[in-house]
């Protein structure tokens, strides 16, 4: 189908942004928001001490992951790959086709609410490209 997205093993951006030309090359990726959304599942995590030291602006990683539960599962990962939880199921199936079609997706943490014992984390999600 012409509308269907192909699946690519890596994209230009990821690839060149773990050598050494990547830092000549930053200022030439843009990041471009797509959605605003939160982290879903913050309340499963086993280690809640992961959530202690989330700040406002903070890019986190997103991934695909295999998983029974939802086909298009994406993982929230912090910088030290730290699972938060997940991009809720209403919201990933886009964002699930363009990673699969090789597209480098990330989150930036825009907000952090206590709700009882219930942490929220607001996040916005920007394709990176150049």
């Amino acid at each position: 189908m012409a509308s269907e997205l192909t699946l690519k093993e890596q994209n230009t951006v990821s690839v060149i942004a773990k050598h050494d030309l990547g830092d000549m090359i930053k200022p030439l990726i843009k990041e471009i928001h797509l959605f605003d959304s939160f982290v879903a599942g913050t309340s499963y995590l086993e280690d809640q001490i992961v959530l202690e030291s989330l700040e406002v602006g903070e890019d986190l990683t997103l991934q695909r992951e295999e998983n029974k539960f939802d086909d298009k599962a994406i993982l929230v990962l912090t910088a030290e790959k730290k699972k938060l939880g997940y991009v809720p199921r209403k919201d990933n199936v886009i964002f699930a086709r363009l990673m699969d079609a090789g597209k480098m997706l990330k989150a930036r943490i825009s907000g952090i609410e206590q709700r009882g014992s219930i942490t929220q984390i607001s996040v916005g999600i920007y394709l990176v490209d150049f």
